[in-house]
């Protein structure tokens, strides 16, 4: 490019959409089992695996909650501790999830980011 003329300012808009696309492929999403798993535990603290079933409506099922669960800890969307076995009691204890930061994060964006788009409210035309 020449110093001083127009071609100096001019953006290289196939470098630009390479950048783009790359920072888009690695924005963290949500499945719609993830998503719900992280409402329901912003709503009630903390909650083993059988609860989030109860409490979803027939929308998570028993044979896959617990690999779903792994999965988010695994990705750093969960943190969980096994809860203490009473005394006396026989059976493995309850593992207890909640939501990290990072969950909480990524659901506010795309909550802020549907209601720009779902509520009406489109991008700005120039």
């Amino acid at each position: 490019m020449v110093p001083g003329t127009e071609r100096e300012n001019t953006v290289d808009l196939l470098n630009v959409r390479s950048i783009i696309i790359d920072v888009m492929s690695e924005l963290p999403r949500f499945s719609a089992a993830e998503r719900l798993i992280v409402e329901l535990l912003i709503a009630n603290d903390e909650m083993f695996g059988l609860q989030m079933v109860e409490m979803s409506g027939g929308r998570l099922k028993r044979g896959t909650v617990y690999v779903t669960l792994g999965r988010m800890a695994e990705k750093g969307y969960l943190e969980s501790r096994q809860e203490p076995l009473p005394e006396g009691a026989i059976g493995l204890p309850r593992r207890l999830y909640r939501p990290t930061g990072l969950a909480i994060r990524i659901l506010a964006a795309w909550r802020a980011a549907e209601a720009h788009y779902v509520g009406g409210v489109g991008p700005q035309e120039a």
